[in-house]
């Protein structure tokens, strides 16, 4: 007779979502604004920077805001948190965000090939015999092989429809084979853009301010031109020949999805703050355009780029890895973690933001100077913002399951006896070291440590994993746990480590 699985509640296996813990959080990271500001300031000054905005999101809300400079240089207007800017490439995580709500309206799929939406593409000349079909997961990513096409791409947005269509049926070079590594690409967002006015029915500009803009209020946030009040349009310049010469602004056409919106700090604000809340995952109802899972998915790690160094100064450097998700760059690096970004840069224009999921912090900033080059400052401003302390990702919280398995796992410590852990532990537990092992191991240990002072707090990995630390007569004892896939979830791992007095300080 077969026996019945045992049942368990969910509430035994769901842990809280992971929680900020340091005190006087929002209060310390308020005390880096003034920093901050003189960083983006003297940025702005040093490299001729007619003017510049920034706004810096911490728990949901923009917390901080500032202006310098001009937005437009001939009548000495200076900008203001009502400036509209063009974002140039920050752009395309607009078009991604589009593509996936068609996509979770089962309209598309990532793996289709593009060429079943987009049938110009049927024509393609690829570059090897073996290569795979494109796909729309690999227009999201850079890598459909296209060459990398900075400045040209900018250049292009004015393009009508009918001459995007004789340039596909002309066809396409090939840097790479597709789906091979990443090349950025913005052809590849203008043919996304292109499909999704195919399948939406409705051109991708009026599809994504339905769909995206308005339910996130960003009510100054628009594709045309025209439509921005003049006295809050910042015009772009370049500096050449020793003097300012304004940039023509860029038609909003065929291929603009690739760099064409314009916005203001604040609104921007609120689309980061869109993207902050898909962290962490939770139960609580969903609120935007698009479910907290679909714009988590664009912020992952889809293609990797390369290995960087980034640095606040001479002294203060570190390494990171950078990728690609859906529209948006994705960082991992040894000081801050992860982060997801992207910048933009167009004839007149350069912007660039930054976001911190794990530390609910984001921070954008606009320019009105060709291709002017914001994200350089960045890496002082993440600095700034660490030393105040209080850049601290959400701490993983146990599941129900997690917090009985750490008390059976010290009784047993203190007490030796194992009746309650036998019962607890996956079937590799005792294969892996038996209990004798088992049994001399925590002897020895105890031996060499002593009596136990005090056991401290569980340090939570993620729901079913953790450690704790225990300060003993000499010494200190450190007991790492791990749960098992099986249902309920049981001990598979314990791992003991003992620091002599000299080490446990």
């Amino acid at each position: 007779m077969t026996a019945r699985p045992l049942r368990v509640k969910s509430s035994e296996l769901t842990a809280p979502p992971p929680r900020f813990i340091s005190a006087r959080r929002r209060e310390k990271i308020s005390a880096a604004f003034p920093e901050i500001r003189e960083h983006f300031r003297e940025f702005a000054e040093t490299t001729n920077v007619p003017g510049l905005v920034f706004g810096i999101v911490v728990d949901g809300e923009l917390a901080y805001a500032d202006a310098f400079g001009v937005r437009e240089i001939e009548t000495g207007a200076p900008v203001t948190l009502d400036t509209v800017f063009r974002i140039a490439s920050m752009t395309k995580s607009f078009v991604a965000m589009a593509l996936l709500k068609l996509r979770d309206e089962n309209k598309v799929r990532l793996d289709d090939a593009a060429e079943k939406y987009l049938p110009e593409l049927k024509t393609l000349a690829y570059p090897t015999r073996d290569s795979a079909i494109i796909t729309l997961r690999d227009l999201l990513t850079m890598s459909p092989g296209f060459p990398e096409d900075n400045p040209w791409g900018d250049r292009q947005m004015a393009i009508t429809e009918r001459e995007f269509t004789a340039w596909l049926r002309a066809g396409i070079p090939f840097s790479n084979a597709p789906g091979l590594k990443f090349e950025y690409s913005n052809y590849a967002y203008a043919l996304l853009a292109r499909l999704i006015t195919r399948v939406a029915r409705m051109p991708f500009q009026q599809y994504i301010t339905r769909e995206i803009l308005r339910p996130l209020k960003m009510r100054r946030t628009m594709w045309d031109k025209t439509r921005v009040p003049p006295k809050h349009f910042a015009h772009g310049y370049r500096h050449e020949d020793e003097t300012w010469k304004r940039e023509p602004i860029l038609a909003d056409g065929a291929f603009a999805g690739m760099a064409g919106l314009f916005t203001t700090a604040p609104d921007f604000a609120r689309y980061m703050t869109f993207l902050l809340d898909a962290f962490p995952p939770r139960d609580e109802r969903e609120r935007g355009p698009v479910a907290r899972a679909t714009a988590r998915a664009m912020q992952q790690m889809a293609r990797f780029e390369e290995m960087v160094t980034r640095a606040a100064n001479a002294e203060t450097v570190w390494r990171a890895a950078t990728g690609y998700g859906f529209g948006l760059a994705v960082w991992q690096d040894d000081r801050f973690g992860y982060g997801v970004a992207h910048g933009g840069g167009l004839p007149g224009y350069g912007s660039y933001f930054y976001l911190l999921p794990e530390h609910g912090v984001g921070i954008v900033a606009l320019s009105n100077k060709t291709y002017g080059r914001v994200a350089l400052v960045f890496p002082k401003i993440l600095d700034a913002l660490a030393r105040t302390g209080a850049l601290v990702p959400r701490a993983p919280q146990p599941a129900p399951f997690l917090a009985e398995l750490v008390r059976v796992t010290q009784h047993w410590l203190e007490t030796g006896d194992e009746s309650e852990l036998a019962a607890r532990v996956a079937s590799n537990f005792y294969l892996d070291r038996d209990a004798a092992h088992r049994r001399a191991e925590r002897a020895k240990l105890c031996a060499e440590a002593g009596a136990f002072l005090s056991v401290g707090a569980l340090h939570a990995y993620n729901a079913l994993r953790g450690a704790w630390r225990i300060e003993c007569e000499r010494g200190a004892l450190e007991v790492f746990i791990t749960l098992a896939p099986t249902m309920p979830p049981q001990l598979q791992m314990c791992r003991l480590t003992y620091f002599a007095p000299e080490q446990s300080g």
